[in-house]
């Protein structure tokens, strides 16, 4: 913390900062946590894997969040989310490797569509039964 002699009612109210600007974050509005960033990217997708779950070992922050996912072939990943996207870091669940150079995806369907030709099968038949259901809605 930054010592200062100055009585803060003396600085004037238009200092200049832009709605933009980095001081945005300290309202706390535009911080994304991405825990439960992660919570919601697992809610959406876990009907179509085996297992997928927030990682309880590896260190969550604002910035980034850990994934483990088991597609229905039965093979395990850790994911990184982070604001670039999610991209495997470890072939095991709480893991990560650092040589490990994979792909960011801009979102966990093109990540698992990549991996499990399984979870593209249910979830391609889930769309369907969806579209099926709102066609007869339509109709009715």
């Amino acid at each position: 913390r930054m010592e200062t002699d100055c009585n803060p009612m003396e600085l004037p109210n238009n200092m200049g900062f832009e709605e933009d600007s980095d001081y945005r974050d300290f309202e706390g509005t535009d911080v994304k946590d991405m825990r439960l960033e992660a919570e919601a990217v697992v809610n959406d997708v876990l009907f179509a894997v085996s297992n997928m779950f927030v990682s309880k070992t590896l260190p969550c922050a604002e910035d980034v969040a850990y994934i483990n996912v088991e597609t229905r072939e039965r093979n395990r990943y850790c994911l990184e989310l982070t604001e670039a996207g999610l991209r495997v870091v470890a072939y095991d669940f709480d893991q990560t490797d650092d040589r490990l150079q994979t792909p960011y995806h801009e979102t966990v369907y093109s990540l698992l569509d990549s991996l499990s030709p399984a979870y593209r099968e249910v979830f391609g038949n889930a769309l369907l039964q969806r579209l099926e259901a709102l066609k007869k809605d339509s109709q009715s």
